[in-house]
């Protein structure tokens, strides 16, 4: 049998993806419980409660990673950075579809972070959480799917013949006649539409409750660009008359005064909502073939890093991003060295 390499020091892929699950997982945690004061529905709330404890078991975990190698533990958030008390925000049909969203996002972190770990026990953390994730996506998409709050994807016709590909023009779409899409082009428009959709809602909330001025421009900043996303691919998939499932907005109560969270935890998850765009937006870019869709997604991509680089700018400025672990500043060891002489 080969031998376990635990001992081995943690690599810097590593590194990031500890530090990075630690940091979700508490965003995570704090959210949930926020959502657990409110719900009403019994089936939802058994998905939230059973999420929140494994997420909890998670921080607990990661804790002991970096307890073993001295390594200080984030901060992240606590119980300082929400509300308990403050009135809802989100109905119970937003809990349920934030639910997928965690599942779905956590399963493929989790995967990713297994394919870049080298350490035994690091692989096999990451690889069962992945497949809990996995497990918990599906309990709450079944149950949205149950209630029927769960977009669905659009369906196509089954042909009949296999087809390859035979003129260059497959790949044309800026002029005249455009191919029509693919499923696969389909699937990824309506994925990204709904995850827009989702995120609308989050930042509606978010933009009535923000207590400064500055973070509540960003977020309506936000919200404008997201309503500007769903157009783009609500009008590419209704040009070749698919239907599209709309409207999230109504999941969000009409509270404006007491915030469940802090604008620190607020401006975070804005921060985790562009990363999952730009994420599904680069595999989207990457399988379609159509110019004028990969036009429309090297725009939006470029729109939303300049979003997300504002908004690092701001989080730095109000002291709120935390560093990841990174590597020592050889310079100024050295300069400090020369003035210890």
């Amino acid at each position: 049998m080969e031998r376990s390499n635990t001992n081995l020091e943690l690599n810097a892929a590593e590194w990031s993806q500890l530090w990075a699950a630690y940091m979700n997982a508490s965003i995570g945690s704090n959210v949930l419980k926020t959502f657990l004061q409110h719900i009403e529905d019994d089936a939802i709330k058994h998905v939230i409660v059973e999420t929140r404890a494994f997420l909890q078991g998670n921080l607990k975990r990661l804790e002991g990673f970096f307890k073993q190698a001295d390594h200080p533990l984030p901060l992240a958030f606590t119980e300082e950075d929400i509300n308990v008390e403050a009135p809802r925000l989100y109905t119970d049909d937003y809990y349920l579809l934030y639910m997928t969203q965690i599942g779905a996002f956590g399963m493929m972190a989790h995967t990713h972070a297994t394919i870049m770990s080298m350490r035994e026990d690091v692989r096999e953390f990451f690889s069962d959480r992945a497949h809990i994730f996995d497990q918990l996506n599906d309990q709450a998409v079944t149950l949205a799917l149950q209630k029927g709050i769960y977009p669905k994807p659009p369906t196509i016709p089954v042909t009949k013949d296999v087809d390859f590909v035979e003129k260059q023009s497959f790949m044309t779409g800026w002029f005249g006649d455009k191919r029509p899409l693919t499923a696969l082009e389909i699937a990824y428009l309506n994925d990204n539409l709904q995850r827009n959709q989702f995120g609308i809602a989050t930042l509606m909330g978010f933009s009535q409750v923000a207590q400064s001025d500055d973070v509540r421009d960003y977020i309506v900043r936000g919200l404008d660009i997201a309503k500007k996303h769903v157009n783009v691919f609500q009008s590419v998939l209704e040009e070749e008359n698919i239907p599209v499932a709309m409207g999230a907005d109504a999941m969000v109560t009409d509270e404006h005064k007491a915030s469940p969270y802090s604008d620190k935890l607020m401006m975070n998850i804005v921060t985790e909502l562009i990363v999952i765009s730009v994420t599904f937006y680069g595999m989207a870019l990457t399988t379609y073939t159509r110019k004028d869709l990969a036009a429309h997604y090297m725009r939006l991509v470029g729109e939303i890093l300049k979003y997300a680089e504002d908004g690092a700018t701001l989080l730095i400025q109000k002291g709120w991003m935390e560093e990841p672990p990174k590597m020592v500043d050889r310079d100024q060891l050295i300069n400090q060295n020369k003035k210890g002489d």
